[in-house]
């Protein structure tokens, strides 16, 4: 059973309305048909059923049993390995878990051919791992987990924010000041639930800190920190600053052709059987150097 607790800033809202959001890569009519379990505060309900902060809700769902995704061998750029984790340079494109419309050469994939022949103990063989996600867009560091016990370890850093991740983008136009902080709520877009957005009044509280590196005419290099995980943080909060990042397809309206320009250069965590933190960074992809050149010329 997968189990959420309502947070704080949900005054009512229907279950299958919250769970979908929740889990982000289903809508409401595919959890209608895969719901197995519904349990809210201990009870069996219906999706209908409006739900509050506080309340604990226990679900459990069918596996789509229509697509099977099998160990690939894909060329991962692995940054760093041990017996614990992988540490892997995402390359923009790639999509990190096997999901409709990308049924292989997914990163996940990847992580299970090499996984091959080793004991694991995950709950989900299609996620096998991997503790957080970048969206297909951005490139950059994902660290994932070679047994479950690392994995819970690491799943905790991110939780209590020990973990820390630092983002690299192009923006379009400049921010207010050299260095700041952006806090709003951010939340499932009623009118496009593939959107997240910072208009509304029961989301989840996000904050990301930003530092500007270079200043152009109308674009700035920026560092990103996060320090919440939202999804989508990063690219709705640059767009609530009037400054969207370049190459977004999603939330910019002139996005270019250049490819989205968010990568995630920079991860603090700690891995077991180390000491200390340890610090992995991601090179800058040559989208970006080209960028930086282009941009400095121009100038």
């Amino acid at each position: 059973m997968n189990r959420i607790v309502v947070s704080d800033d949900i005054k009512s809202q229907r279950a299958d309305m919250f769970i979908a959001c929740e889990l982000g890569s289903i809508s409401r009519s595919n959890l209608k048909n895969r719901i197995d379990s519904l349990l809210i505060n201990s009870e069996p309900s219906k999706l209908s059923r409006k739900v509050r902060k506080g309340d604990i809700i226990e679900y459990s769902l069918t596996k789509q049993i229509e697509t099977e995704f099998l160990p690939e061998n894909i060329d991962l750029d692995i940054i760093y390995e041990d017996e614990n984790v992988f540490v892997i340079n995402k390359p923009e494109g790639m999509v990190v878990h096997p999901a409709a419309g990308n049924y292989s050469g997914t990163m996940a994939q990847g992580i299970m051919y090499r996984l091959q022949g080793e004991k694991t103990d995950f709950p989900d063989d299609n996620r096998p791992g991997i503790v957080h996600r970048l969206d297909k867009d951005t490139s950059g560091i994902i660290i994932a987990a070679k047994n479950s016990r690392t994995l819970t370890l690491l799943s905790e850093q991110f939780q209590n924010r020990s973990a820390s991740k630092t983002y690299l983008a192009v923006i379009n136009g400049h921010l207010p000041r050299k260095r700041g902080r952006i806090e709003t709520l951010i939340g499932r877009d009623k009118n496009n639930r593939k959107k997240m957005t910072w208009k509304t009044d029961s989301g989840k509280n996000a904050i990301t800190e930003y530092k500007v590196l270079k200043k152009w005419k109308d674009k700035s290099f920026v560092a990103l920190y996060l320090k919440t995980g939202r999804t989508h943080q990063l690219r709705v909060h640059m767009l609530s600053m009037g400054t969207p990042i370049m190459g977004d397809s999603v939330y910019s309206r002139k996005p270019g052709s250049g490819g989205l320009m968010l990568h995630a250069y920079r991860l603090k965590i700690k891995i077991p059987g180390i000491s200390g933190m340890s610090d992995f960074r991601a090179p800058l992809p040559e989208r970006f150097k080209t960028a930086v050149r282009y941009y400095s010329d121009m100038d």
